[in-house]
């Protein structure tokens, strides 16, 4: 059985899921002019999302509403020692400002606890105003770092930091409703 929140599913991506996440990241990007998906250069990764995750030693989960269409996603890696990178972090435009954003960055940081994480990092494109008060709200700030992506969406993104204070089970104890299992 998979955990639930509500009526919402969570469980790891698979390589099948290509389709439905480039679609919710064509939902999330059309709100900023500008920013496309394309899946031939920029978002390779996500050809082959359970490969591609498992390759770099990380992880990523999806959200699943009671159709089965994602409507959420999350990704951790371990690019830096003893750091975890949070990445695709999408939210359904409709999913949106229900604690599910939250809830997800709170279970990738208690899962990169566990395998003794103690900093998260993540970047982040300077369009994307929304999501840097979220982030701030969650802890991390904004480093002064940034970086040129360029790709078909001319993306330049700000890095942010947190160092994860919480003991992995305080943690897992805020996602409550989630849950991640093999």
């Amino acid at each position: 059985m998979r955990p639930s929140i509500g009526n919402l599913r969570f469980r790891l991506v698979k390589n099948r899921d290509a389709q439905d996440l480039f679609g919710l990241l064509s939902l999330c990007f059309a709100e900023y002019p500008g920013c496309f998906v394309d899946p031939h250069s920029d978002l390779a990764d996500l050809r082959a999302p359970a490969t591609a995750m498992s390759d770099r030693g990380g992880e990523f989960w999806v959200v699943e509403d009671h159709a089965g269409r994602i409507c959420a996603c999350v990704a951790v890696d371990f690019a830096e020692i003893e750091a975890m990178e949070l990445h695709r972090l999408y939210v359904r435009p409709d999913h949106r400002r229900r604690g599910l954003g939250a809830g997800l960055v709170r279970a990738a940081e208690a899962s990169a606890r566990i395998r003794g994480a103690t900093r998260g990092t993540l970047w982040s494109d300077t369009r994307f105003r929304d999501a840097h008060r979220f982030y701030e709200r969650l802890g991390y700030s904004r480093t002064g770092v940034v970086r040129d992506l360029g790709g078909i969406s001319h993306s330049v993104e700000y890095r942010f930091e947190k160092h994860l204070a919480e003991s992995a089970e305080e943690t897992w104890n805020h996602a409550a409703g989630f849950a991640i299992s093999p």
